[in-house]
């Protein structure tokens, strides 16, 4: 059963009744969490750990939301904020190889069933990762996620003129390396 906002708010709000309106939450927001997540990171293991830790931050500021933009757009800037910290933090463990070794070595494998499909998915695939990480996101949440550019600006703080044209050099990118321009 999907709990709305309208239900799950009051819930956290209220401190005798917080953890019960924070398993809703939960319920409502993991799987969508997830694989915006998934969809950035790639691994499996680590967008498992990146949900968590999101609703580990979202657990602990509770006493933040006001509600004043919706529930699902302040996880998401939350969990955006984990996955890309996650990106900058891997991408420092690469530092110490060559530039030109970093930007093959940044390139994940896909090794699980998620990733395991056609040769035409692997190399859409291959090409949004090889995506800068803001482009990626805006990407994915345009792409996969079906969010309108306001959304997207509510969580990501960007300007909507802005997301259209990261949006649009992202499809750009992709078409290229896909040789369909």
């Amino acid at each position: 059963m999907h709990h709305s906002d309208e239900e799950i708010i009051p819930l956290i709000q209220d401190e005798s009744t917080r953890e019960k309106g924070f398993d809703r939450l939960v319920k409502a927001y993991q799987q969508e969490v997830y694989w915006l997540i998934r969809r950035m990171v790639i691994d499996h293991d680590d967008a498992d750990d990146l949900t968590q830790d999101t609703f580990v931050k979202v657990w602990n500021n509770l006493d933040r939301f006001r509600g004043e933009s919706a529930l699902f757009t302040w996880i998401y800037r939350i969990a955006t904020n984990e996955a890309l910290a996650h990106l900058r933090k891997k991408r420092i463990s690469f530092s110490f190889l060559a530039l030109e070794k970093t930007s093959t070595a940044a390139i994940p494998e896909y090794n699980d069933a998620f990733y395991r499909s056609d040769n035409a998915m692997r190399q859409f695939q291959k090409a949004l990762a090889e995506l800068p990480d803001k482009q990626r996101l805006i990407f994915n949440m345009k792409y996969y996620d079906d969010l309108t550019y306001e959304q997207i600006s509510e969580i990501t703080g960007t300007s909507v003129g802005g997301l259209k044209a990261t949006y649009h050099q992202a499809v750009k990118k992709i078409k290229k390396k896909l040789s369909l321009e």
